[in-house]
């Protein structure tokens, strides 16, 4: 989806088509979550500090995100999809992977199938989609994003290979940015360079991720489609509007972290048997601490006493603590078999 929550909010209020929207905070604490087109021509991005933000663009508008219509819209889109495939992972509320090699409607074009599937999110939502069409995940996610916003792109056997060389190693997924920095310290700036690199030469400097990186940087991957890959973890977060470093305050607001994710394992039949306890300082200097047992967290109490354990030991803080965040992870008992990991910030 293009600029999936800014357009959300855009389409549901009039007034804030064609202005710079972040969804997100507009406090001096405040995280941008999500930004319009409007305001990244201001080079505002999501996760970018909100105060960052007003100073790129002063004019930009703030709205306060609303997941349970994210979450509404998504299975509207979900639903488009699974009347062309039942082979569907789900990467985030917005982006999905398909594989349409056999589909519901017999249609012979992949291609074609991607332009009926934009056509009726567009009817049914609202909002538009970008769509990659190729033979293997990596190249569909380059292709998705190669005509944003409303685009629709082809990377063919024959071009794979070409289409990669050319492109900045800073811009292929799967490679993160520190990744990138100590790429291009090593002389690697294009895919051209990574594929010039050997197999040993990159398992040696990078580890098993070497291997991803010699492949993909020859147009390869051969990564299946999961449809119904387990969820990893649940999540919630919050930052503070001012800095804490009391016990007291600090518990009172793991509370309703550890009811938020709670809620949505108990609704969805999940169990998890490791809890991580988030913490960022003021200095923006993160650390986590987890705890993991031979059982399932077995209720609300429990999940919220080990996370209120972990941060007794964490404190007092060497300086103020701005975001707490707790993450049920380890988990099985999946009723639906759906396949997303799930952050439930707010």
């Amino acid at each position: 989806m293009d600029a999936f929550y800014a357009s959300v909010e855009q389409r549901d209020d009039p007034a804030l088509r064609g202005l710079p929207v972040a969804v997100g905070g507009s406090s001096a604490r405040g995280v941008v979550a999500a930004a319009s087109y409007e305001a990244r021509r201001f080079g505002v991005r999501s996760a970018m500090p909100s105060l960052t933000a007003r100073r790129l663009c002063p004019d930009l508008v703030f709205v306060r995100p609303r997941f349970e219509v994210y979450r509404a819209v998504s299975e509207q889109i979900r639903a488009v999809f699974a009347e062309h495939t039942p082979q569907i992972e789900p990467l985030s509320l917005d982006e999905a992977y398909l594989d349409v090699t056999e589909n519901l409607q017999g249609i012979a074009s992949a291609t074609e199938i991607a332009q009926r599937i934009r056509a009726a999110i567009r009817e049914r939502t609202g909002l538009t989609a970008s769509a990659g069409v190729s033979y293997n995940k990596f190249l569909a996610k380059l292709a998705s994003d190669h005509r944003k916003p409303d685009g629709l792109f082809v990377i063919t056997p024959r071009m794979g290979p070409g289409f990669v060389e050319d492109l900045p190693v800073g811009r292929f997924h799967g490679i993160g940015p520190k990744t990138a920095a100590r790429m291009n310290r090593l002389g690697i700036q294009t895919g051209l360079d990574l594929r010039q690199q050997s197999l040993a030469a990159l398992q040696a400097e990078f580890g098993k991720a070497g291997a991803f990186y010699h492949a993909i940087a020859r147009g390869e991957d051969h990564r299946p489609v999961q449809a119904h890959r387990l969820r990893k973890s649940v999540g919630a977060e919050t930052t503070f509007s001012q800095d804490l470093a009391e016990f007291a305050a600090l518990r009172e607001a793991l509370r309703p972290l550890a009811a938020k994710v709670w809620e949505h394992v108990a609704r969805h039949g999940l169990q998890g048997r490791t809890v991580t306890l988030k913490v960022k300082f003021s200095d923006f200097r993160q650390i986590t601490r987890s705890q993991s047992s031979a059982l399932p967290v077995g209720s609300l109490a429990e999940l919220e006493g080990i996370a209120t354990q972990l941060l007794g030991g964490v404190l007092p803080p060497p300086r103020g603590i701005r975001l707490l965040g707790v993450t049920l992870s380890a988990l099985g008992g999946e009723r639906d078999g759906a396949a997303e990991q799930m952050t439930l910030a707010f």
